[in-house]
């Protein structure tokens, strides 16, 4: 079989918020909009929520050049923001502001997700990373996805960046999936033959009516349906951009390696969804600060441990890829901690400092717009 191509596209939502307040911006003035559309064109549109931006890059040969084109959005949707007095965060969820009050995007697509999902979409003030990688045979697409799915929780538990909830600690690292797992289609995807079995399947919601098409399957991996790539939907949106590379090198490398025990008739072991959702769980609960399970051995492991064998599996392929650095950096971010941990220790040390827990909230939202604008 012919090597995929393995290109590599980022797509992140950023959340707006007012720079005094520091509060969502919840009915941003359309000139903002029109303004990032001039600097950026096809490369940012709107979101389901008025208070939020997504942008997504070319398609690139490597993380290193996806990575700049990913800083050069951010600088743009930063400027642009400045200009309205307005702030981006790349964050999962806003520390303290209120999904009730924000209001959703009107075009025809997000008023029938509103109509059809009720309160569980109106609620969905999060935002993600999706990292597509160029799969253009539809047979290894599927395949590959079955095998990739047991390191999704890997992937999360080193971008976990929403720790609070509407002004309160959730004891989460990642407080997104509790929400968005509320929706349906979502989750760990279906253990699938082949690329006709998932197109039967899709079809089947279509011809029911239950979707429109397969861009509302929303699993945590999938086939675009859209380009010929196969797109990891489980991570949050890393504050910096030098962790979201990260986790584009560790899935492009992971889809590179699995792709070369292909070529040696091997592949990894598939595990009962149970157990990967276990893992699942144990990253969205404690980020790189816990343990996830080793199946392979059947026991936990410090996620610090993890990341060093992934360093040492997934090595060559990242030499490859030219993406070794980005790939290594995962050893910082286990060692440093994930934006969920320094986002617990700014609200501490203002606490501690005497804010009050209002004021506290506020420095938290501060010191994430100070490493969106690091790049």
């Amino acid at each position: 079989m012919e090597r995929p191509s393995l290109t590599v596209g980022i797509e992140e939502e950023y959340l707006i918020v007012d720079r005094e307040t520091r509060d969502l911006v919840a009915r941003p003035d359309p000139a903002f909009m029109q303004a990032c559309e001039r600097r950026l064109g096809k490369r940012v549109t709107v979101e389901f929520l008025q208070c939020q931006v997504e942008v997504g890059t070319a398609p690139h040969a490597t993380v290193p050049e996806a990575a700049d084109e990913l800083r050069a959005l951010r600088a743009a949707v930063a400027q642009t923001a400045a200009e309205f007095g307005y702030a981006p965060i790349a964050a999962s969820s806003h520390p303290f502001a209120r999904w009730r009050d924000q209001t959703h995007t009107r075009k025809e697509r997000y008023d029938a997700l509103r109509a059809d999902l009720g309160q569980t979409v109106r609620r969905l003030l999060i935002c993600g990373c999706h990292v597509h990688v160029g799969v253009e045979d539809e047979d290894l697409r599927i395949d590959l996805m079955n095998q990739a799915a047991y390191f999704l929780p890997h992937l999360l538990a080193l971008s976990c960046s929403s720790p609070f909830w509407e002004g309160e600690d959730t004891g989460l690292a990642s407080y997104r999936l509790t929400v968005f797992d509320a929706l349906p289609r979502t989750g760990l995807p279906d253990p699938l033959g082949s690329y006709s079995e998932y197109r039967r399947l899709t079809d089947q919601l279509v011809r029911s009516g239950c979707i429109e098409d397969a861009t509302r399957i929303w699993w945590d991996i999938r086939p675009s349906d859209r380009f010929p790539t196969l797109e990891q939907r489980v991570t949050d949106v890393c504050s910096l951009a030098r962790d979201a590379a990260t986790v584009a090198a560790l899935y492009q490398s992971l889809l590179a390696y699995l792709f070369r025990l292909r070529t040696r008739n091997q592949r990894w072991r598939l595990y009962p969804h149970t157990l990967i959702r276990e893992n699942r769980w144990r990253a969205q609960r404690y980020g790189v600060s816990g343990e996830l399970v080793d199946h392979g051995r059947a026991r936990l492991a410090p996620m610090a441990d993890l990341v060093e064998e992934l360093i040492d599996m997934l090595g060559p392929d990242a030499e490859a890829l030219g993406c070794a650095a980005e790939l290594r950096h995962a050893r910082a971010i286990a060692a440093q901690g994930v934006s969920a941990d320094r986002q617990r220790r700014v609200h501490a040390a203002a606490l501690e400092a005497g804010a009050d827990p209002a004021e506290a909230m506020r420095a938290v939202v501060d010191s994430l717009i100070e490493e969106f604008a690091a790049g």
